[in-house]
């Protein structure tokens, strides 16, 4: 099995100045918005990269997406498909599976920028498009998961899934793509992301469908934006939005305070300590508003690197780095160390996962056992005389990101590890580098996730990019684990949301959620590979449990509580360990599994 880390937590912030005296928000018809990163395309399919979400927001609507209150509601479409209103129905596929059918109307009212109504011929291209095995897109899953699409007319469509869906009202949201406008560059898949319009000519109207579409791009320097004459919906407040592109955070914030950008993107602009200097320095003229987000800073390690291929290093480079004094010390204690993947402002999070502390002898004593104990001029070589260097990447002139980098650098360096410092433009970073994995060791960016995210496209081993499926997915680790595959699986097809939030294994072992289990395999594997110490009994207490263990056996002397435990019958829950295991022995409630006793 392999192992991925995800090792930081981010929050969300912007930064927006006080309007002067007499200044009302209606007088301006012009907003510029200030970011650190350049899409790589503007295909909606190509790439996953926020800062190409954040400017297509403004171009395009979502047949379905979550709303503020994190609810799955219709954009594009008219209603949204549930088993209850009768749009989504189950369905019994050829093998004699269960599958859904979703139906979807689209509104009336919704035009591309050229005046070519939005129609369901756009949805089975998008799909086409992105079910090509050749095409490259960041979620080829997503689009096979759809097995049919039946066209009723222009507006009403049914899609038809493979399986069922617990969010199965967004499983049929396909992004549409102008089929008048595309159809001729996907002639060959395999060159449809050289092709695309979006990119070869990005201010053509009929591309957008949303409240603004792109007039002006100037790649690496701005984006213009302005309004769409064929929007359906609410008119938008300004009637003309730049985003400006400024990769060095020292100059997005010196064009800030020259009036240069009206406005800083808290997901792609000052991370939180660039923010809490600048509000000490500014809160006379500028606003800072904090919001915590469904956000976390990582570092991928790429599992094909012969050195990170030892689970020894990769355990040492771990305990090696102090991420609870790092995150206190840049970030003012307001963006915690991320001990999941799943964000604590998720329902599903488990606030009982593992952590693991800053052990930098223990870091030494892995790298001692792998091989790297002759240290030499400060760095750890191997009986060959190499050394212990790994690189480091990341997107150039992000203030913040940069100094982590520093940091990690100097953690590693005092237990002899050598980090070489390589970063590159946002747009090349995600682009070609992290999507092709061409990263030859440590990546170090951040994920934004929806609420309750299955995490298949991150860590199933379907989604790992290869050239044969033309870089498809974002398992860019290259994470193998059948039990992950298997519970991801599961997670998806689980209608119900108290199983989704709590069931018991067998053995009486309760699971908060699936997601949870999730944590507890990652856990138990990481158990048997030594990274942390098991917290069950020792030897002496698992003697002395199993005798108390037949003494009351013996005695019968209860018979209440849960049925499915293979402890003895009548075993209440431990709230330590989560097992029904619980019994009276000797006037004493006790746990035949952990040893966890009432008494002491």
């Amino acid at each position: 099995m392999r192992r991925l880390a995800r090792w930081l937590l981010a929050a969300l912030l912007l930064l927006a100045p006080l309007a002067a005296p007499g200044e009302g928000r209606a007088a301006r018809e012009q907003l510029v918005i200030g970011m650190t990163q350049f899409p790589s395309t503007f295909n909606p399919v190509i790439d996953a990269m926020l800062a190409k979400s954040y400017v297509l927001a403004m171009t395009r609507r979502p047949l379905v997406t979550y709303d503020q209150s994190w609810r799955l509601v219709c954009m594009l479409c008219t209603e949204l498909p549930t088993i209850e209103n009768g749009r989504a129905r189950l369905e019994t596929l050829p093998d004699g599976r269960a599958g859904m059918a979703l139906s979807y109307t689209i509104q009336p009212g919704a035009t591309w920028g050229d005046g070519v109504p939005v129609t369901t011929r756009d949805v089975v291209f998008g799909w086409e498009v992105g079910r090509h095995p050749l095409t490259g897109v960041a979620d080829l899953d997503f689009y096979q998961r759809i097995t049919a699409i039946d066209v009723h007319d222009d507006k009403r469509f049914t899609v038809h899934l493979d399986k069922v869906y617990f969010d199965y009202p967004a499983r049929g949201s396909i992004p549409l793509l102008p089929a008048h406008l595309e159809r001729g560059a996907f002639a060959d898949a395999r060159e449809y992301r050289h092709r695309t319009l979006y990119d070869a000519d990005s201010a053509n109207p009929g591309l957008y469908y949303g409240p603004y579409r792109i007039t002006e791009v100037v790649s690496g320097s701005h984006v213009v934006l302005e309004l769409n004459p064929t929007w359906w919906g609410k008119p938008p407040h300004f009637k003309r939005i730049v985003v400006r592109v400024i990769e060095n955070t020292a100059a997005l914030e010196a064009n800030l305070l020259s009036g240069t950008v009206d406005y800083v993107a808290g997901e792609l602009g000052f991370n939180i300590d660039q923010a809490l200097s600048f509000e000490r320095r500014h809160r006379d003229r500028f606003d800072v508003l904090y919001k915590a987000g469904l956000i976390y800073e990582h570092i991928d390690l790429n599992l094909d690197n012969p050195i990170l291929k030892d689970r020894r290093v990769r355990r040492a480079l771990l305990y090696a780095l102090d991420r609870d004094n790092l995150v206190a010390q840049l970030f003012g204690g307001m963006q915690p160390v991320a001990h999941s993947n799943v964000n604590r402002l998720d329902w599903v999070y488990a606030p009982d996962v593992p952590t693991y502390a800053h052990d930098p002898e223990k870091a030494a004593a892995l790298l001692d056992e792998a091989g790297w104990s002759v240290m030499q001029d400060g760095v750890r070589r191997n009986a060959k005389g190499e050394r212990l260097s790994l690189r480091l990447m990341t997107t150039a002139g992000n203030k913040t990101r940069e100094l982590v980098e520093q940091v990690l650098q100097s953690q590693w360096k005092k237990v002899g590890i050598d980090i070489t410092i390589k970063n590159e433009p946002a747009r090349v970073y995600f682009g070609q580098t992290m999507t092709r994995r061409e990263y030859p060791a440590l990546g170090m960016y951040a994920w934004l996730s929806s609420p309750e995210s299955v995490p298949r496209t991150t860590l199933h081993s379907a989604m790992i990019p290869t050239e044969e499926n033309n870089w498809s997915g974002q398992n860019y680790p290259g994470f193998v684990n059948a039990e992950i595959d298997e519970l991801i699986d599961k997670t998806e097809v689980e209608l119900d949301r108290e199983t989704r939030g709590g069931y018991w294994k067998p053995g009486g072992l309760f699971m908060p959620s699936i997601i949870a289990e999730l944590g507890h395999v990652i856990e138990r594997h990481l158990e048997s590979i030594g990274l942390i110490k098991h917290s069950g009994p020792d030897e002496h207490q698992r003697k002395l449990i199993e005798a108390k263990r037949k003494e009351f056996e013996d005695a019968r002397a209860q018979t209440d509580a849960f049925a499915h435990s293979s402890f003895p019958e009548g075993a209440q829950l431990c709230i330590k360990c989560s097992t029904a295991a619980v019994v009276m022995l000797d006037g004493c409630m006790t746990c035949l599994s952990c040893g966890d006793s009432k008494c002491g």
